[in-house]
């Protein structure tokens, strides 16, 4: 093998100029070995500057860049050898390679597929690569085996918290308070887009996952806590929205800090856990509601014993240390075939919840109430010892118990919508909404904070779930964040957790003053 080169696909003739390398010849692509997070901002050509098309952030060029056509060509190679390798261990052995021993062997076998290449490529063009380009290739083949190829160094980079994918080449990112932009493809085509998302589905480890005409939704996670959803065949293009939590291991006294409750609300939400207090939190996409969750998961005493069920894993409470005995409780997908009118092999979140009763938990936490498992999960929180917590999407606070009531109705034909609402009635005591306000559009921030926490106070006159706003904002103030309004019917039970009832006597909580708004807020 050695001496037998790639096929060239720049075509170049022999050079000894550096410059005719395909590693400085290749498109403009962020490469895996580059630094995370070192771009620069500036439109692709002038040509689209001055048309107004919106900029592109670039790639400092610290590292050399990669032939993207050469590296696809050496990982296929080297998961070929690979392949073969661990077969032949398996069949020896008798067990399957662990994922350290693979990414072992394939580091090995990447490493000498480089140097073939790397001794071909001086052979045909008459000057070795550096040491710099070659290191730079090997990481760019890793990547594509073993993590998530030309996505990799927007998952490496922290300050990025949305990766937005609308076909190989109409990618946005956007970070911390700052607004979506574009950046460079992370693939050649849509069919290697989705060659990609297919070997991180394999990657998963978390049930059978996988992105096909037969499976057209792909949901995982991905390494570091970040989330993926990717649709194709129903969509023009492939689409892929990545998330990440950038607060994962957050207490209240963290969000304190960070200005998304005040120590007054801190306090208070901490006394409702300690209380056992059934807390669901709500609010749209990206508000901050998972991390809020698992901040007051913190709270909880360290000795009881807690079941997590999620879709994905994202709460990672059982990684955390925090709470000694976590029973981690993962979906599963199924695998594209439909049996009686429902996926083959897929597990929900709500068929997990009988069997999570079963396993001796003091309180169940739902990282996310989608659909119809929002009627276990409000028997568990009525027939429990309480504190157990959920999140579910609203856009509103009151819309919570309206929204309650929808996914109840998906359960079966048997709910209505009285059922329901007593349900709630019975199950829920605190509502806690998450609100935030965008402001990046005109130079400011993104705020994100609690702006009300309600208490259900059982069946009103109307049949409806009655509530009272224990915290809210207060326009005439200038403050849309969560300061004390009413006193909760539940004040004594949250005394003898360890709260101070005092605390509620303040009409500006304990903000020292109100959200300092570019556009309204302050008055």
């Amino acid at each position: 093998m050695r001496g037998s080169p790639l096929h060239d696909p720049l075509h170049k003739p022999a050079s000894a100029d550096p410059a005719g390398l395909p590693w400085t010849a290749a498109p403009p692509v962020i490469p895996s070995a580059s630094p995370v997070g070192q771009f620069t901002t500036g439109p692709v050509n002038a040509g689209a500057a001055a048309a107004g098309s919106v900029p592109m952030i670039q790639p400092v060029a610290v590292k050399p860049m990669v032939d993207q056509q050469v590296a696809r060509e050496l990982k296929r190679q080297v998961a070929a050898e690979l392949h073969q390798q661990l077969s032949r261990l398996a069949d020896s052995s008798g067990v399957e390679a662990d994922r350290a021993t693979r990414r072992q062997r394939g580091r090995a076998l990447i490493d000498e597929a480089v140097a073939r290449w790397s001794d071909a490529y001086a052979q045909t063009h008459g000057i070795p690569p550096t040491r710099e380009q070659d290191r730079a290739l090997a990481e760019t083949v890793y990547d594509l085996l073993f993590r998530a190829g030309r996505l990799q160094p927007y998952l490496d980079d922290p300050d990025i918290e949305n990766i937005l994918i609308n076909g190989c080449d109409d990618v946005w990112i956007s970070k911390v308070h700052q607004p979506l932009r574009q950046v460079p493809p992370v693939a050649e085509s849509d069919e290697e887009l989705v060659e990609l998302l297919q070997d991180l589905a394999r990657q998963h480890g978390g049930g059978e996952r996988s992105l096909s005409t037969a499976s057209p939704t792909l949901a995982l996670r991905l390494e570091g806590g970040m989330r993926l959803q990717a649709l194709t065949e129903v969509t023009p293009r492939p689409y892929v929205a990545i998330r990440r939590h950038r607060v994962a291991s957050a207490t209240l006294a963290d969000l304190v800090q960070l200005g998304t409750v005040d120590a007054t609300l801190a306090s208070f939400l901490a006394s409702a856990i300690r209380a056992r207090k059934n807390v669901m939190i709500t609010g749209t996409q990206g508000v901050g509601k998972t991390s809020l969750l698992r901040a007051m998961a913190a709270e909880i005493p360290p000795d009881e014993r807690v079941g997590t069920l999620e879709s994905e894993f994202e709460l990672w409470l059982h990684t955390l240390g925090h709470l000694r005995q976590v029973v981690p409780m993962e979906a599963r997908e199924g695998n594209g075939e439909r049996v009686d009118g429902r996926m083959a092999g897929e597990l929900t979140i709500g068929e997990l919840i009988p069997a999570a009763l079963r396993m001796t938990l003091s309180r169940i936490i739902v990282g996310e109430v989608r659909s119809g498992e929002v009627v276990p999960m409000l028997r568990v929180m009525t027939n429990g010892e309480g504190g157990s917590m959920c999140t579910l999407h609203a856009r509103g606070p009151h819309m919570v118990v309206d929204r309650i009531a929808e996914l109840c109705l998906e359960y079966g034909s048997h709910m209505t919508d009285s059922l329901a609402y007593r349900l709630t009635a019975n199950a829920v005591d605190l509502i806690v909404h998450v609100a935030m306000v965008d402001e990046t559009a005109v130079g400011g921030a993104r705020h994100r904070f609690v702006s009300h926490v309600l208490e259900v106070t059982g069946l009103g006159e109307s049949g409806r779930p009655a509530t009272n706003t224990v915290f809210g904002p207060r326009p005439d103030l200038g403050e849309p964040r969560a300061v004390p309004h009413t006193p909760p019917n539940c004040l004594d039970d949250l005394r003898r957790a360890g709260f101070d009832a005092g605390l509620l006597q303040s009409a500006y909580g304990s903000w020292g003053a109100p959200l300092n708004l570019r556009i309204g807020g302050m008055r």
